[in-house]
C-alpha cells in the first residue's frame, strides 16, 4: 500500500508538472491540485493494473509501426484516466488532444522518473 501511495504522490507531482508546462492540459475543478490528484490517482491505477497488459498484447504491433501504437495507447489511458476523474469526481484534467497527450506523456515520465529517484521509488 506504501508503495501504491508513493506511486500516486509521484504521479501527482509529474501531473501537477505536466499541466503547468503543456497548453494543452486543463485542470477541472477547484482548487485545480484536486482535479490533478484525481487524474493522477487514475493514471496510477491504470499503470498498476492493465497498461502493462495492454502493452504486452500490442507488443507486436508496437514493433511493426516502430511505437505509434504506443503513443495510441498512451492517448487513450490518458484520456480514460481523464474521463474517469470527471465523471465520478468532478475534478479532473481535461486533455485537448492526441499531440497534446504526447507531448503530456513525455513531460509525465520524465519528471516521473527524476521525482521517483528522488523519492528512491
Amino acid at each position: 500500500m506504501k508503495s501504491f501511495l508513493t506511486s500516486w504522490l509521484v504521479m501527482t507531482i509529474a501531473a501537477a508538472v505536466m499541466v503547468a508546462v503543456t497548453p494543452g492540459m486543463t485542470p477541472v475543478g477547484e482548487p485545480p491540485i484536486l482535479g490533478i490528484a484525481a487524474f493522477a490517482l487514475f493514471m496510477a491505477l491504470i499503470n498498476a493494473s492493465i497498461k502493462p497488459i495492454v502493452h504486452l498484447i500490442a507488443l507486436p504491433f508496437a514493433i511493426l509501426s516502430l511505437g505509434l501504437v504506443t503513443l495510441i495507447i498512451n492517448w487513450l489511458f490518458m484520456r480514460l484516466a481523464s474521463w474517469l476523474a470527471v465523471s465520478l469526481f468532478s475534478v479532473g484534467v481535461f486533455v485537448h488532444g492526441f499531440w497534446w497527450s504526447v507531448l503530456g506523456s513525455l513531460v509525465l515520465t520524465i519528471v516521473a522518473g527524476i521525482v521517483g529517484s528522488i523519492l528512491d521509488q
